[in-house]
């Protein structure tokens, strides 16, 4: 059966993503058919206005729904497509133009049932972001586990891009209440249903990332929160690697707590791994500005994982709260 593409994309007030989002598809270059699917997730600031533009040169279909969350309103896009194989993006990114011949020629290659791309930082992109694109994805920071072909760990995709069969869908329920993690979350128990992923390296999408330090520390704080939940959901999937941030931030106040008692070999340590960090940012990003932004970065992504990790570790494996109960906000109610 050849492969239908539905495209499935969340919004929630946000119609100047969407119009941005829409553009890069109408700069697209590709000869197969493909349907793009916008979920409005309750917004107050809706993008129907800004979807209809579109309608005259791209085959949309806009549906409006309460407040659930990203990944009800995914699963909600994706009971109402009728493509055979989905690709979820998040509305802040940017299609190249070669993104979908990508993705097809990969499958027709060697199909999966879910897919992964990485997220990459558009040239008109702020320092800000580069500098959060950066830490984001670097092998250096996270291992890769966002879209790095050596990356440490079975490749996990994110939901900002995508795929996935319907197949698979049907078979697994499509994603959880809970958020973030919820991509993740999927993925793991599609391995238990047999289903096998993938990274497709050169799927990239631009993530615009529409972020502040104090958002972008919500968000890392959050991914912390998360991750000792789903070990406790799927004990198999568990790594020493998680605990990475933590040690991280723990090793470097004990640095600096030696330096006053004249034991500085730790200290210097971590200058190196900066040293480091530093040139492998300004190697990937070719600006100085962008890898000292990005060394502020590792310390906010770090601490901020670090201390949620520890924290729902403590709550959820030590103190076996319930998750829900405990951290309420991570997770929707359907509706």
């Amino acid at each position: 059966m050849p492969l239908q593409f539905s495209f499935i994309i969340p919004v929630y007030n946000r119609p100047e993503e969407i119009e941005e989002l829409l553009q890069s598809f109408k700069a697209m270059e590709t000869d197969l058919d493909y349907e793009i699917v916008i979920v409005e997730d309750g917004s107050k600031k809706t993008s129907e206005t800004t979807v209809n533009q579109f309608k005259g040169d791209l085959n949309i279909s806009y549906f409006y729904k309460g407040n659930t969350g990203p990944g009800d309103s995914r699963n909600y896009g994706m009971q109402k497509a009728p493509g055979n194989y989905f690709i979820i993006l998040d509305s802040d990114v940017i299609l190249p133009k070669n993104y979908l011949s990508e993705v097809d020629k990969s499958l027709k290659r060697e199909f999966v049932d879910c897919f992964g791309g990485p997220d990459g930082a558009h040239e008109s992109f702020t320092i800000l972001q580069k500098a959060i694109n950066f830490t984001m994805t670097s092998f250096i920071t996270t291992g890769g586990i966002r879209g790095n072909k050596n990356a440490v760990d079975k490749f996990q995709p994110r939901s900002f891009n995508m795929g996935l069969s319907k197949e698979a869908f049907l078979a697994s329920g499509g994603f959880g209440r809970i958020h973030p993690g919820e991509d993740p979350d999927l993925s793991i128990r599609l391995w238990g249903l047999g289903f096998q992923t993938k990274l497709i390296p050169s799927a990239v999408v631009f993530h615009k990332r529409r972020i502040s330090w104090k958002k972008f520390y919500e968000q890392v704080h959050k991914f912390g929160l998360v991750r000792p939940i789903l070990n406790k959901w799927h004990p198999s999937t568990k790594k020493l690697t998680y605990w990475f941030p933590t040690l991280f931030w723990s090793g470097l106040i004990l640095a600096i707590l030696l330096l006053f008692f004249n034991f500085g070999i730790l200290f210097w340590l971590y200058m190196v791994y900066f040293l480091v960090a530093f040139i492998v940012a300004l190697v990937s990003t070719k600006s100085i500005a962008v890898a000292i932004v990005g060394l502020l970065a590792i310390l906010v992504q770090f601490f901020g994982y670090g201390y949620g990790f520890l924290k729902s570790t403590i709550a959820i494996h030590w103190l076996n709260k319930m998750p829900e109960e405990r951290f309420p906000k991570l997770f929707f109610k359907s509706k």
